[in-house]
């Protein structure tokens, strides 16, 4: 079997540190980086060109969704496996369309993410055995591409959006993504007029229930 290359992105460091670890062990099995946030994830799958990036699904910054949505449009030919602690299907299904390949609980044995691992590299499809294939197939078979409030709006404004609700100042937002406040707050006025959300404690209120962050962050 020829070598997997692997890019871990989790902002827990003791998780991260431990994953790693585990990875490690695995034969024919080579991690060649690992960060805490969607956006560096990023940086180094260009620079690295791993095989499969293995992503937290609730990252700072830019979540594990998001980035997997990049990563398919970008470098297509890293394959992404999200690492969640949710197996609610609306997740499994927002992963999936964003261009996941896989989808990990953060509760399965070393042997199951070997598994996937293997799964995902020989091109095809894995998920976690506990979350139900045949309600998620349904679902995203049946959901509307139009109905969440989230896909009316663009990358970078889920990008915004994600860096909004974290508490970030629009000057640090501006700073982050390398642009002008003018242009944060255009995006974020376009941003609310599309969401018909015009305060930001709305737009927190949304970004928890999509799952964009974490209500404890």
């Amino acid at each position: 079997m020829s070598l997997i290359r692997i890019l871990l992105a989790d902002d827990h460091d003791l998780v991260r540190s431990g994953i790693r670890l585990i990875l490690q062990s695995f034969a024919d099995v080579e991690v060649v980086g690992d960060t805490r946030d969607g956006r560096s994830a990023l940086t180094l799958i260009e620079t690295l060109s791993p095989d499969i990036a293995l992503l937290d699904i609730s990252m700072p910054e830019l979540n594990g969704i998001e980035a997997a949505a990049r990563i398919r449009e970008r470098f297509a030919r890293t394959r992404v496996i999200m690492l969640s602690m949710h197996a609610g299907e609306e997740y499994v299904a927002q992963a999936f369309r964003a261009g996941a390949a896989g989808y990990l609980l953060k509760d399965a044995t070393p042997l199951e993410l070997e598994f996937a691992l293997r799964v995902v590299a020989r091109g095809e499809i894995y998920l976690s055995p506990s979350v139900s294939r045949p309600v998620v197939e349904k679902y995203l078979e049946s959901a509307d591409p139009a109905a969440g409030p989230l896909d009316a709006i663009t990358h970078r404004q889920r990008e915004i959006l994600q860096l909004i609700a974290e508490g970030r100042s629009t000057k640090e937002i501006a700073a982050r993504l390398e642009v002008s406040i003018k242009t944060v707050e255009t995006h974020r006025a376009s941003l609310m007029d599309r969401l018909g959300i015009h305060d930001i404690a709305g737009l927190v209120r949304l970004a928890i229930r999509a799952g964009i962050v974490q209500g404890d962050r």
